[in-house]
């Protein structure tokens, strides 16, 4: 039932963008408001004449997708003053985009995976009461800015069907044992102050493909060792990750990584720029995915945030979908329960002891006291939304459907134990990352496209 990624079950933005998850996941505020100012616009100017820029696997993508979703992107990027990056790098990393996004639905497909419209039902409701309205009201919203309800709750089934997709496909590949725990730590305190210190890297990535031979290796680096020398000479660093940055997201974002605390890094980035001041370019760096340069903008103590974390007690009652329980089935059946204990009718942990089909049914559903991200990211969005002794609608995750309440919420300061499940967390996000990354590589592959007429 736990899971230790606390990632969120949607991200609206990147639903609404089009932009989708990027390699770390989808990672977003969840107060994200739907209105005329924050929703992205709908593409002004004449519609230009539709052609097939690729196919993938039979199946094509038109250069009105790229340019929907192109322009959604750079209205957005000028809404937020942000630098436009030229269009043509833009369109081929959105037609690149969808081409991965194309594959890894099509293996979705090809493998069964389904997401029921009761699920859409429900990640709809989320949206909905995470921006404080109701459903009618965010299509309301949603059309005013020329995106149908038909639209946006197709965006969500995509959505929803790539999570559970990698989640069914990176998730068990990562391992994270005592020993790899132990070595983090270690590696953490070789760093200093690390845990001490908040960092904004930018990042230009020349990727090396997995396999590459000598040749490649070096061709790579010496195109790493070109862009090392433009950043030392002081070219903009945000027009280089622009124009030759690997990385997911480049164009869009100018190679910034975000301000975070140092060990929300990898370690091999922060061993680069211990050394290295605000404003500084690191030494070329190699990593598993390619060589990076690194430059430091912004580098500086943080607050110390002590070892004091928000608990929750909850308790839930699961149904484990199968074919003689189907989604809609155990859906219902928690919807009765639901109202039963609300009316008085029934009590919670008489029904998780009778009808739950996890291990904390002979406690009634008790979950005991847990630490933020403890649960799969679903389950964790839906519990940080409850007040103290309210019940949830029925949520499906891949264990099933739930049916949660939360009991109480608390202060507590963190045990050595929990310190080091923390850092048992943070590694095996890393590890998800990594993996993520050659899973969306090999999916992308393995499948046929033909690269036709370019985006216009």
């Amino acid at each position: 039932m736990k899971h230790t990624t606390p990632r969120l079950l949607l991200a609206l933005l990147a639903v609404l963008v089009g932009t989708g998850s990027n390699a770390q996941g989808l990672r977003i505020s969840p107060q994200i408001g739907v209105s005329r100012a924050n929703l992205p616009p709908t593409p002004a100017g004449p519609r230009q004449a539709d052609h097939i820029v690729a196919v993938v696997n039979s199946e094509p993508i038109t250069n009105v997708e790229v340019r929907t979703r192109l322009v959604r992107i750079e209205q957005q990027l000028a809404q937020q003053g942000g630098v436009m990056p030229p269009r043509d790098v833009l369109a081929q990393q959105v037609l690149e985009r969808l081409i991965g996004e194309k594959a890894q639905l099509q293996l979705a497909r090809d493998t069964g995976l389904k997401v029921d419209d009761g699920a859409i039902d429900q990640a709809e409701q989320n949206v909905a009461r995470q921006n404080e309205i109701d459903v009618t009201e965010l299509r309301r919203r949603l059309e005013s800015d020329g995106i149908s309800p038909a639209s946006f709750r197709a965006q969500l089934r995509d959505q929803l069907t790539l999570s559970r997709l990698r989640e069914r496909e990176v998730e068990p590949r990562v391992r994270v044992t005592d020993q790899d725990v132990d070595q983090f730590i270690q590696e953490q305190k070789g760093i200093g102050s690390a845990t001490d210190m908040v960092l904004d890297l930018g990042q230009v990535l020349i990727a090396v493909p997995e396999g590459a031979t000598a040749a490649q290796v070096a061709e790579r680096q010496a195109r790493a060792q070109q862009v090392l020398a433009r950043a030392q000479a002081g070219e903009d660093f945000a027009k280089l990750a622009r124009e030759m940055s690997d990385a997911p997201g480049a164009a869009s974002d100018g190679g910034q990584m975000g301000s975070r605390e140092a060990d929300r890094y990898p370690a091999l980035f922060v061993d680069a720029v211990k050394a290295v001041p605000p404003g500084g370019i690191a030494a070329l760096v190699r990593s598993g995915a390619g060589f990076h340069v690194l430059k430091v903008l912004e580098k500086r103590q943080a607050d110390m945030p002590g070892i004091s974390v928000t608990q929750t007690r909850a308790r839930h009652i699961l149904l484990r979908v199968s074919a003689q329980m189907p989604e809609s089935q155990a859906r219902e059946r928690l919807l009765d329960f639901k109202k039963r204990i609300e009316t008085g009718k029934a009590d919670f942990a008489e029904l998780a002891r009778e009808f739950s089909q996890d291990g904390s049914a002979r406690d009634g559903g008790d979950l005991g006291w847990t630490n933020p991200g403890m649960f799969v990211p679903e389950f964790e969005d839906v519990l940080s939304s409850l007040r103290p002794g309210e019940l949830s609608a029925p949520l499906v995750s891949r264990f099933g459907v739930h049916l949660i309440q939360l009991q109480e919420r608390r202060q507590a300061i963190l045990t050595e134990r929990e310190q080091r499940e923390i850092a048992r967390n943070l590694l095996r996000e890393k590890k998800l990352d990594e993996a993520y990354v050659e899973w969306a590589r090999d999916v992308r592959g393995r499948a046929y496209v033909e690269l036709r007429d370019p985006p216009q």
